[in-house]
């Protein structure tokens, strides 16, 4: 299943394209590190991790269009203090030269990241990345309570690395991320990696957060499925929450085709409507496209 068969995919399914709401663009001397920490096999990785598409930032643009993907995010995350801010100057400018790029930002514990994040959702944001194993903090640490509650009064989605995927970190699984939720119940949550490996944890924590969503990214493949598999009495709960499952990819940095994560959801057999609603139809309405 090349480019041709990825749109063979999606027309079959009577859809207009696919909405993938976690990729990955950035700065190109941040995306080299990023790059060398996967070929590395760093503590976060834990394993032989190839990049796909190691391309340049117009081809895997033109691939990503090839595919048929009509919106897309550009998931930026800082590991440090004094990253953010102009990550999300390098992403708004990147949105506006990428049309079809859903205009996305981040933000850090530290001083200030209330006002950045607002002027960020002022300037037009559309998403968020929040990526607590890279950056290891933790989300309730108090300089980031403002930033929690402006993206919950402004009803922004928030992309979050929260599971123990692929390696564990002080601040990952259900316990941190869920004590936000019970001080902002109306923060837009979108769990990145369907909470890998605490899945039954994550499905826990949507069912009880009516705007809490899960995106697909990376799971089912055969690449986490060897080491974090998806237990498979799980998957009434997750057809049950048909309408809260959004497509995610992590392309470019991902260590097999793109078709492959397609292929991965439709061999669940949960259904033509199930995979409508995750490919497409949820991420259309969740951002008004």
């Amino acid at each position: 299943m090349g480019a041709e068969q990825v749109r063979a995919f999606w027309r079959e399914l009577g859809l207009p394209g696919l909405i993938d709401v976690h990729t990955h663009f950035m700065p190109e001397n941040v995306l080299a590190k990023v790059w060398a920490y996967f070929d590395s096999a760093g503590p976060l990785v834990g394993r032989e991790w190839a990049i796909t598409y190691r391309e340049g930032e117009a081809e895997r643009l033109a691939l990503l269009r090839e595919f048929g993907v009509r919106a897309f995010t550009a998931m930026v995350y800082p590991h440090k203090p004094g990253m953010a801010d102009w990550l999300n100057d390098w992403a708004a400018a990147f949105a506006d030269r990428t049309p079809d790029c859903l205009r996305t930002a981040t933000f850090f514990p530290e001083p200030g990241a209330d006002r950045y994040v607002a002027r960020a959702v002022t300037s037009g944001a559309r998403v968020f990345k929040a990526h607590l194993q890279v950056g290891g903090y933790d989300p309730t640490d108090p300089l980031l309570d403002d930033v929690w509650g402006l993206l919950a009064e402004a009803g922004t989605p928030v992309v979050t690395h929260c599971g123990s995927g692929p390696a564990p970190g002080e601040h990952t699984g259900p316990g941190p991320i869920g004590a936000v939720l019970a001080r902002h119940p109306r923060l837009r949550l979108v769990v990145a990696h369907l909470g890998a490996p605490e899945y039954a944890e994550f499905l826990t924590l949507a069912e009880a957060h009516p705007e809490v969503h899960l995106d697909t990214t990376m799971a089912f493949t055969d690449f986490t499925e060897t080491a974090a598999p998806f237990p498979r009495e799980l998957l009434p709960r997750l057809a049950a929450l048909q309408e809260r499952v959004l497509l995610g990819s992590d392309y470019p940095n991902i260590p097999y085709p793109y078709r492959h994560a397609l292929e991965s959801l439709a061999r669940l057999d949960l259904g033509d409507p199930w995979l409508r609603a995750v490919c497409h139809d949820n991420a259309a309405r969740l951002f008004g496209l």
